[in-house]
């Protein structure tokens, strides 16, 4: 199963960096654990949480590297991949396992929340002023 994926949440540890052969060839993957969250607008200018959901994030080559460099635990991102569900079999009772992970194309800050909390404080300072 693979669909497109495009989410925004925060790291919940820093990202891992580690170099893999991938057809005789080493390369790097950074693997973040990310908690995407189901926030809205809760039209006090503020968000309300409506429960998320982890998954494991994977991203490939040069990007990995520069993530690896600049983002850490806590950090807001926006995440665009292909979201993949891997099955297998349990080794010790057979039972059915799966689990879902983004094969990331992007990794990037989400500074989309801090943006609209600037513009905010600028109008209320504004509006201040104005008074």
């Amino acid at each position: 199963m693979a669909n497109d994926f495009k989410g925004r949440g925060n790291l919940g540890t820093a990202p891992t960096l580690k170099h893999v052969d991938v057809d005789g060839e080493r390369r790097a993957v950074a693997q973040l654990r990310v908690y995407f969250d189901r926030s809205v607008p809760d039209g006090n200018g503020g968000f309300a949480d409506r429960g998320g959901f982890w998954l494991d994030v994977n991203l490939w080559g040069p990007k990995a590297e520069a993530a690896a460099k600049v983002l850490a635990k806590g950090a807001r991102v926006a995440v665009t991949g292909t979201l993949v569900n891997h099955e297998w079999a349990d080794k010790d009772s057979g039972e059915p396992r799966a689990r879902l992970e983004v094969q990331a194309d992007h990794v990037d800050l989400d500074l989309s929340r801090v943006e609209s909390i600037r513009l905010r404080k600028k109008e209320s300072a504004d509006e201040a002023e104005a008074d």
